[in-house]
């Protein structure tokens, strides 16, 4: 077994997040296996264990190039397969409400706009090409075992849809599952502390459609972020071209706000955005199909970072221990982030006696950057509304000020602007704005700020 440093790994959950970390569990075991409930269908369709699959979804730079980094290829399948190039954030409007549109600038970076179920077919493919990864399709997952006194997990027992059921021994456990069930079961079977939870509820409401991308479409932007007023409204809505020629326009609202699902009031909705340039737009491009509704109640960020011990061969990962609100578009691409952090962990482990012992609270520690930085980006925004659900951090007001002044000050600066996006895109942590000449600006936005 030279250079492996265990004989089975399991992954439950064959979304992206699972996907992802097979990637990085191929080379450091034997063979790896990932138990998904869901048939997975050959073709780039949506299936019933992704209910939001036919909604806009992002991969941002920094998640891109995480999965590029697990899969080599995954880039040029993307553009292959028809995946539309946008340059950001040059071709992307991004309309904030009181200052208007960010500056078009070319930082060169690309998004590579896509439908979930092309990106998730394509990462399953890269998947595939692995000789030693096998996915099966149709397998519930019934529980992880354990050994008795659940220090150790020993495999994963699964029934398949013929009612047939297996238990699979596992050196390590990857729970992809999406709330994190699995692992939050055999916590509590074993009276084990289960993690802290920090919830915001959002009461989040969003419908989908899609267009023909029309001849006369806008030549000075190709995929638009029109953001609410907030607190005051918290319709929103965002709208990025993917293959088929197609505009995906995700119309967005909180709190009692809902986006209806009918032509009609859909096309008033989008007309009574802040700004109307999704409606122009669309008022006279060709709908493809119907329209698709979704509902997100809460995000929630599972503080496994703050246990002081866990089970050895277990490790919760991506949607398990955060679900991120999807307007800002940071699940797949943390996801991503930490399946590539999880590759690094295990490289960097291989020569130890033990590799798996305290790798879950290593990961946690490590991982705790890559989940706290989109947190803490979506969860001041999500907080401005009253009627939101969560607490306030001691600072709120101060955060709120300063990116306030962080926004006003990356429109009159391209530098600041690019660290901004940088940071944005998951490229740089936070402390990349700590620099003392955007600090200077920044604290000069504030000043005027105080003074209006």
């Amino acid at each position: 077994m030279v250079g492996k440093i265990g004989k089975q790994a399991v992954v439950i959950g064959a979304g992206m997040a699972g996907l992802a970390a097979a990637g990085a569990l191929a080379d450091h075991f034997e063979r790896v296996i990932v138990l998904e409930r869901d048939r997975l269908p050959d073709q780039a369709v949506p299936r019933p264990g992704t209910p939001q699959a036919r909604h806009l979804h992002v991969l941002l730079p920094g998640g891109q190039r995480a999965l590029t980094d697990l899969f080599p290829h995954f880039e040029r399948d993307l553009i292959n397969a028809g995946s539309a190039l946008l340059r950001v954030p040059r071709e992307l409007r991004v309309e904030i409400p009181g200052l208007g549109p960010l500056p078009s600038r070319d930082f060169g970076w690309f998004f590579y706009c896509a439908s979930r179920p092309l990106i998730e077919r394509l990462t399953r493919r890269q998947v595939e090409r692995l000789t030693n990864v096998t996915m099966r399709g149709g397998c519930r997952v019934l529980e992880i075992t354990a050994t008795s006194d659940g220090a150790m997990v020993t495999g994963v027992s699964y029934e398949t849809a013929d009612g047939w059921q297996e238990t699979l021994a596992a050196d390590l456990v990857v729970d992809a599952s999406g709330r994190g069930a699995p692992t939050l079961a055999l916590l509590r079977s074993f009276d084990q502390p289960v993690p802290d939870e920090i919830i915001i509820g959002v009461d989040l409401h969003y419908t989908t459609t899609s267009f023909v991308i029309p001849l006369d479409a806008p030549t000075d932007w190709r995929g638009i972020a029109s953001h609410p007023h907030a607190p005051e409204r918290s319709r929103g809505g965002y709208m990025l071209p993917i293959e088929g020629n197609r505009w995906v326009l995700t119309l967005t609202g909180q709190l009692g706000e809902r986006p209806p699902a009918e032509p009609d009031g859909f096309m008033d909705y989008a007309r009574r955005l802040e700004t109307q340039t999704i409606y122009n737009a669309i008022k006279h491009a060709e709908r493809l199909g119907g329209f698709e509704r979704y509902g997100y109640p809460a995000s929630v960020w599972r503080r496994f970072d703050r246990l002081s011990a866990f089970p050895r061969g277990l490790l919760p990962i991506g949607d398990s221990i955060c679900r991120f609100n999807p307007i800002y578009g940071q699940g797949m691409s943390v996801a991503a982030q930490e399946a590539r952090l999880l590759k690094q962990l295990l490289k960097g482990r291989a020569t130890k006696p033990d590799p798996l012992a305290g790798l879950a609270l290593a990961f946690f520690s490590e991982s705790l950057p890559l989940v706290e930085a989109p947190w803490n980006m979506s969860a001041v925004p999500d907080l401005v509304y009253p009627e939101t659900r969560g607490e306030r951090p001691p600072d709120f007001e101060s955060r709120l000020q300063y990116n306030g002044a962080l926004i006003r000050a990356a429109m009159r600066d391209p530098a600041v602007h690019r660290l901004m996006a940088e940071v944005q895109q998951l490229l740089k942590p936070p402390s990349a704005l700590q620099d003392p000449a955007v600090d200077r600006l920044i604290q000069l936005e504030l000043s005027q700020m105080a003074a209006e």
